[in-house]
């Protein structure tokens, strides 16, 4: 059974008990939290735009627009620094934890919410340019880092997902206060589709909006699911389960009977450069940390049952440590999964 709000002040929780705590017992309210201060944003954001539409948000489990419901979702953790804390220490990440990632990520959604506002799929000339939305919305996506045919926005090149995410990161880009998209993206075909959203933005104004629907689609303010399911769910939606490792490659970077005075465990030196070791492998291979660190703590226990010590210095050791994971991920995961999870 989870902690009751009124009966004790979670903020104050150590992370266990937090866990403990049910969703709705948060007592979590958008118009009181920061995040409001970033809705307001957008709001102001599309009025200058001469947007009338704006769209309602309130607090999930994860971000996103519901489809055939023109509203956003926010993540709980951005209520309170103390969620957010909880979702680092939980995920290593915090989706939309800066100011910066937040309205990135806002505006993203909100151009989802003025697709279905409008009905905007539904436009022969929308669907010519960005591709057919009712195409089947993949788990995963292989982009192509080089084209020139998608904005750039969220990381990973995420336009490239689907043509519903290449019309909200389109969107997104036009929207952004004092954005210089025309001379950013010129010579490029995606100058086509910010044109296209321009005049496209510029005839909704005057219409009123076909979708009305204020509906809230699984907000955690009446939820009875812990934190702790939460989490247990979200790490084995990213979780992996690698059995056998590079053997071969992890004895290059590390040894079984290194130099005199140098016998520090491989084990111990990967368990203290961890935290910087994934951060640093998911923005250079787009998997996200949490994934990363599962595949850190296989590489870990096979050091330990292979004996390996560390021999180089620490700076050298860190890099070729990072190189190697990198490596492992890239020829190991992705010949399994192949795609960038969406």
């Amino acid at each position: 059974m989870g902690f009751r709000a009124k009966k004790i002040r979670w903020q104050h929780l150590d992370d266990e008990a937090l866990l403990d705590c049910r969703f709705k017992d948060l007592g979590l309210k958008i118009e009181k939290c920061r995040v409001w201060e970033g809705i307001q944003q957008l709001y102001h954001e599309l009025r200058e735009r001469r947007i009338r539409f704006l769209p309602h948000c309130w607090f999930g489990e994860e971000w996103f627009s519901p489809d055939g419901i023109p509203g956003i979702s926010i993540p709980f953790y951005l209520a309170h620094p103390r969620l957010k804390k909880l979702e680092a220490r939980q995920m290593y990440d915090v989706e939309g934890g800066s100011p910066q990632q937040f309205m990135q990520l806002l505006r993203h959604e909100a151009g989802h919410a003025i697709m279905t506002a409008y009905q905007l799929s539904r436009k022969p000339e929308c669907r010519r340019i960005f591709g057919s939305f009712t195409r089947s919305y993949p788990t995963y996506y292989t982009p192509r880092p080089q084209s020139r045919r998608y904005v750039l926005h969220l990381d990973w090149w995420y336009a490239q997902a689907h043509p519903a995410e290449d019309f909200a990161e389109t969107f997104a880009v036009w929207l952004r206060p004092r954005s210089n998209w025309r001379s950013e993206y010129r010579g490029w075909p995606a100058l086509k589709k910010l044109e296209y959203m321009d005049e496209l933005m510029r005839s909704i104004p005057r219409k009123a909006t076909l979708s009305r629907k204020r509906n809230k689609i699984e907000p955690v303010t009446i939820m009875s699911k812990t934190l702790r399911q939460h989490y247990r769910e979200k790490k084995d939606y990213y979780g992996v389960n690698i059995k056998q490792f590079y053997d071969q490659e992890l004895l290059r970077v590390f040894h079984t009977n290194p130099p005199p005075g140098r016998r520090r465990l491989a084990a111990t030196f990967l368990q203290q450069i961890g935290p910087r070791l994934c951060i640093a492998c998911a923005r250079s291979t787009g998997e996200h940390p949490y994934t990363i660190s599962q595949i850190l703590k296989e590489m870990i226990q096979r050091c330990r049952e292979l004996k390996l010590y560390v021999s180089d210095e620490e700076e050298i050791a860190s890099m070729r440590s990072s190189v190697f994971l990198s490596f492992l991920i890239m020829n190991y995961l992705h010949r399994i999964r192949h795609r960038i999870p969406v």
